[in-house]
């Protein structure tokens, strides 16, 4: 005899995975599985990020976490224990991109109301050593979001290792040129086409410099910056401002370094719409840095961890 059985439909996927709501207050964010990502943060229904829907796929680094390097590798190659390539990610340009945890799906490990970490475990391949397990927490309180990035090398090789978010900030302005921007940053790389610095200089006189107030009206940046001045708590603020109110991104002493894009190479529907600022330990091209350490590489033994915390209050 033979039982009717009923027949499930699995559900698609949305684009960037299963998805996470943490709230606390006035403020709702939405996470994501792929790159364990920040598809939406709103306070009291402000959209503070310029994210992506949830039937999109996040473009242009949309809200992903960066890891286990931001930025961008020459030729995807550098030295360690040896010559090793990385997969070109980024091929128009000769360069492998914003690290290898972007693309590849994170579990959720804690879920509360107010708070999510997503794990997802790096594997030795092609360019890359070791195992790497890493922790991305995202929690809601009074004050904002702060954003937690842990990694642990559980493998039995060394590795170099950096690591970087990429939100789009918003100040609810159509797009970014009607916004003020400000970054404490006294330096700035001077790059070639590619990305690649090819020097540091000053900022002073130059349209890179943001250390006061000023509105980015037509300035094109794509542009990555050190010498952050810390306040007293040892982090580091940028602030965007529109008319009806503004947006920080803080960061702590684990991130030396920022990205500035104001997303003019990105499809036209996106462009300009909203600014990335990118906290980084490392800036591009750090692991073939001539003194590594001095450029924030971190040179992580088995057993080790290295964690950086940054966060976005409504402003």
């Amino acid at each position: 005899m033979s039982l009717d059985r009923p027949v499930r439909t699995p559900q698609p996927l949305p684009p960037s995975g299963e998805q996470v709501t943490i709230r606390h207050g006035r403020h709702e964010a939405h996470t994501v599985a792929v790159a364990a990502g920040l598809r939406a943060y709103r306070y009291d229904g402000r959209d503070l990020v310029d994210g992506f829907a949830e039937d999109e796929r996040p473009s242009g680094g949309r809200g992903q976490s960066l890891i286990p390097w931001p930025n961008r590798i020459a030729g995807g190659r550098y030295e360690l224990d040896g010559a090793q390539q990385l997969a070109l990610t980024e091929p128009e340009h000769d360069t492998a991109i914003h690290g290898l945890a972007r693309w590849v799906t994170w579990q959720p490990v804690d879920v509360r109301g107010d708070a999510v970490t997503w794990r997802y475990v790096v594997p030795p391949q092609p360019g890359w050593p070791t195992s790497l397990d890493c922790h991305v927490t995202y929690r809601l309180d009074d004050d904002g979001l702060t954003v937690s990035t842990r990694a642990r090398n559980v493998g039995n090789r060394r590795c170099l290792y950096g690591t970087g978010a990429h939100p789009y900030l918003t100040a609810g302005t159509a797009l970014v040129d009607d916004a003020t921007l400000t970054l404490p940053a006294a330096t700035c790389f001077d790059t070639d086409a590619r990305g690649i610095p090819t020097g540091r200089r000053a900022v002073d006189g130059t349209p890179a410099d943001l250390r006061e107030p000023h509105p980015i009206g037509d300035r094109v940046l794509d542009t990555a910056y050190a010498d952050l001045a810390r306040d007293g708590d040892g982090r580091w603020r940028a602030r965007l401002h529109g008319p009806d109110g503004g947006v920080e991104l803080w960061a702590d002493a684990a991130y030396g370094y920022a990205q500035v894009f104001t997303g003019d190479t990105l499809p036209p529907s996106l462009r300009r719409r909203g600014v990335a600022v990118e906290p980084m330990t490392c800036p591009p091209d750090a692991f073939n840095a001539t003194d590594r350490g001095a450029a924030g590489v971190v040179v992580l033994e088995p057993g080790d961890e290295h964690q950086a915390t940054w966060g976005i209050s409504p402003r």
